[in-house]
This record gives C-alpha cells, structure tokens and sequence, in this order.
C-alpha cells in the first residue's frame, strides 16, 4: 500500500473505488429502473397487474436473478484476482465457464416458471392473482436466460475497470425502455402482455449492445474468442459458483420472501401491494450500496492478487464508511416523504396509508443495506462464499424469517411483523460479518489468492500464452 498521510491514501483510494463504484451505479439503476418503470405502468393498468407484476418481478425473477447473480459473482474472486495478478488470458476463459455453468443452472430453473400458476395456487395465493402472475411467469422466459448471458459479461467488464460501457448502455437503453412502455402500453393500451415484452426486448438489447464491446475490441487482452479451455476445470468453476450463488441468492432471496408472505395477509392484495412499492423503492436504492458490493470486491480480489493484503484492508474501511454516508442521505429523504413516494407507483389512497406505515421499516432497511453489501463484497473478494453462506442461512432462515413469521401471526403485527422480524436477521448477519472482517489476516489472504490463481488454472494458461500450448479456437 503506497505511503503518505490519511486524507491522501483516502483520496486516492477513493479515487480507485469510484472509478468502479461510479459507473456501477449508474448501470445499475439504469437496469432495475427499467424493472422499475414496467412495474409503474403495470400499478396504472390496475391493482391486480400491479400485484401479478410485482410478484413475477420480486418473486419468480427476484428468485432466479438472486441465483443466476450470485453464481455469476464467482468471476468478481476469480477475475478480479487473475487481473491483479496480471493474468489476463485467465479472464475470458473464466468468463466462459461461468456461460456455461449459468445456461445450465438457467435450465434447471425453468419449471419454475413453466408451474408458476400451479405453485402459486398450492400454497395459497389467490386464484386471479396466481393465474396472471403464472402468464407473466411464461412470458419473460427470455429475460431469464438473458439474465445468464448477461451478467458474466457485466463481471468481466467490471473487474477489468471497464464498467464505463455499462453505465452507457445502461442509459440508452432505458430511455428506449421509457419510450417503448410508454407507446405500447400507454398510448396503444396493449396491457400486461406488452409491458412484459418491453422488458425483455430492453434487457436482451443490453446484452447484445455489451457483448459486441468486449468480444469487437473493447477487451483485447482478455477477450482472444471462445476456447476449449472453457470445458476445463467446469467442476471446480461450478463448486465456487455454486458457493457464491447460494451465498448471494440467499440473501436476494429473503426479503423477496416477505412479499409472498404478505399474500396471506388480510386484505392481502393491498398488502403485497404497498409492500411490494416499498421493495421497489428499497431495490432501487440498494443499486448504490450493490455497486459498493461489486467496487469493494473488485478492489480486495485485485490487491489480494497481487499480493497486497494491507491495502485490501483500507478499500475495505473506505468503501463501508463512504456508503455508510449515502445511505444516511437517503434515510432522511424516506422520512422527508415518507407519505409521498408512492405516488410513484399507485393513486389509491389505501395503498398510499398502507406503504406510509411501512416507510420507518424502509429507512431501517436502507440504512442495514448501507453497511451489509459491502462486507458481502468483501467476502466475495477474498473467495469466502461458501463460509458466508452458512452465515446467511443461520442469521436469515433460523432467525429472521421465523420471528418475521411469529411477529406477523402470533403478535398480529401483520406485514410491519415480517418486515421487523426479518430486519433483525439482517442485523445480526451483518454484525458476524464486521467480527470477521475485522479479524481477518489480510497477509495470508493474499497468499490464498496466489494458490487460488494456481488452482484455478491461471498457470497453466500463462504458459500457453509463452507459446507452449494454444487453448484458443477462434
């Protein structure tokens, strides 16, 4: 770590953390605003397509995104190190094993979306509302396999300090998103069916429009075209993505839980409803501690694969307290219109009350999610997922989920019940996460990156690139 006073190592670390953390954020919210505003057009078509929307939204595809997103994280440890460590031809082989462990996984979840009705009916929803989010459940199938192909691509690019073209694209193609929601189901009144199929036109022109950058000149060190060396080493690629899956989609998962508990609340409608704006609006946010999340492990897997285990440690502090701040900021503006920020989404005045209620709960959120993502960055950095997962499944399923469920049931606090519940098992996560975090030998971090580059086959294609074997068939 280079020397000098405290605010000039702040700066300059900021600099670097930014330089990720900035176009991160903005790519980000560009893409769950795109979710955002198909959900706002779907709450002004009616009540029922805003819950069946939200459903598929925050439920099946909340679900399977969490998934598909955690085990794409494996390529922030891998990537972000083999950068580091200046082995760049290791990057596109990664990236396209993570293709093909993704595509598979992207699979094995389709009947989730094939049965949705069914599921839905089985475990209690209501028949109308079930039955709508099931034709939505079958109409963004394409998003969901867009999803595999997408997102290595986005944690190639970001651990390459190449992010820029996301936060671009990201921006351009909202505003067709915008402009295509608008049309078809605004001006030509084409409903639910045309919403969904503006969102999956707008994601599948993401990916296109980023994958002709890195694969046509934007990534010419790491991007040399597709290699049988991608078939290599699959069951150690599929054991740490599996890790980083279950560990992230873990905690995807659990608030997304809550809204499908809200469905057998009274009044149950009204209830997903202003619960489901409350996560929209608690999503949207969390884009900025996400891109955090992705900073601080790109940050911590580069300095820990060069061996530089003081200064993983500093990106951390600098990265937590910076988000710290911003989500304080944004805190004080929930409470600030704590009754108006839902006008965004409905014109009901019951669902209006209703989410006003929950705004404390959202500012308590927003403030846990300003510290929690980016020690999970951390972990992702350092390669500590599957350590993690247990963490998540202890603090958020034993803990959480149960008290969210005794509170809502049992004390009749209904859906503030779950929500209070399930921010408890948040609390209690992320204080582990600061007593490992603080605890950790960054020194010898650093070295377990080195023999992690080794195992994951950086030698072997470093010697190829001296000549001594060509992996490259394209």
């Amino acid at each position: 770590m280079e020397e000098g006073n405290l605010f000039d190592r702040v700066k300059d670390e900021s600099k670097k953390l930014w330089r990720i953390a900035g176009p991160a954020i903005f790519s980000r919210l560009t893409i769950y605003s795109a979710n955002l505003v198909t959900v706002a057009f779907c709450g002004h078509i009616g009540n029922v397509e805003l819950a069946a929307m939200s459903i598929a939204n925050n439920i099946l595809l909340g679900f399977n995104f969490g998934l598909l997103l955690g085990m794409a994280s494996a390529l922030e440890t891998l990537c972000g190190q083999a950068f580091g460590a200046r082995q760049y031809s290791m990057l596109g082989i990664y990236l396209q094993r993570s293709w093909i462990v993704l595509f598979l996984c992207g699979l094995l979840l389709l009947p989730t979306y094939i049965f949705a009705t069914p599921i839905l009916k089985l475990v209690g929803m209501k028949d109308e509302i079930a039955t709508m989010t099931g034709a939505v459940a079958i109409w963004v199938i394409p998003l969901h396999f867009t999803y595999a192909f997408q997102l290595p691509v986005y944690k190639f690019l970001q651990c390459q300090l190449k992010n820029v073209v996301t936060a671009w694209v990201g921006g351009f193609v909202l505003a067709i998103h915008v402009f295509v929601s608008w049309l078809f189901v605004y001006k030509l009144n084409l409903g639910l069916f045309a919403a969904t199929m503006m969102l999956n036109f707008s994601w599948c022109l993401n990916a296109v429009l980023i994958f002709t950058y890195a694969a046509c000149g934007g990534c010419p060190l790491s991007w040399g075209g597709f290699s049988w060396g991608a078939f290599s080493g699959l069951w150690e690629f599929t054991k740490l993505s599996a890790a980083s899956g279950v560990m992230l989609c873990l905690e995807n998962w659990y608030y997304r839980v809550s809204i499908l508990l809200a469905s057998y609340m009274k009044n149950a409608e009204i209830a997903v409803d202003a619960l489901s704006i409350c996560m929209n609006i608690n999503g949207w946010q969390l884009m900025i501690p996400l891109a955090f999340f992705t900073s601080t492990a790109v940050r911590v897997a580069n300095e820990l694969g060069a061996g530089n285990g003081k200064a993983a440690k500093f990106a951390t502090i600098v990265a937590v307290v910076t988000s710290m701040v911003i989500g304080a900021i944004f805190s004080a503006l929930i409470l600030g219109f704590h009754d108006k920020f839902a006008l965004i989404f409905t014109s009901s005045d019951v669902v209006l009350k209703a989410v006003d209620k929950l705004s404390i709960l959202l500012t308590f959120s927003i403030l846990l999610n300003s510290v929690q993502p980016i020690l999970s960055g951390v972990a992702v950095g350092s390669g500590w997922q599957a350590y993690v997962a247990y963490i998540n499944i202890g603090c958020y399923y034993f803990i959480g989920l149960p008290a969210g469920i005794l509170l809502a049931i049992l004390f009749n606090f209904g859906v503030e019940g779950i929500w209070s519940g399930m921010i408890g098992g948040t609390l209690i996560q992320t204080l582990i996460l600061v007593i490992i975090t603080i605890r950790c030998n960054w020194d010898m971090e650093a070295e377990k990156a080195r023999i992690r580059l080794d195992k994951y086959g950086g030698r072997n294609v470093l010697e190829a690139s001296d000549g001594s074997k060509d992996s490259t068939v394209s």
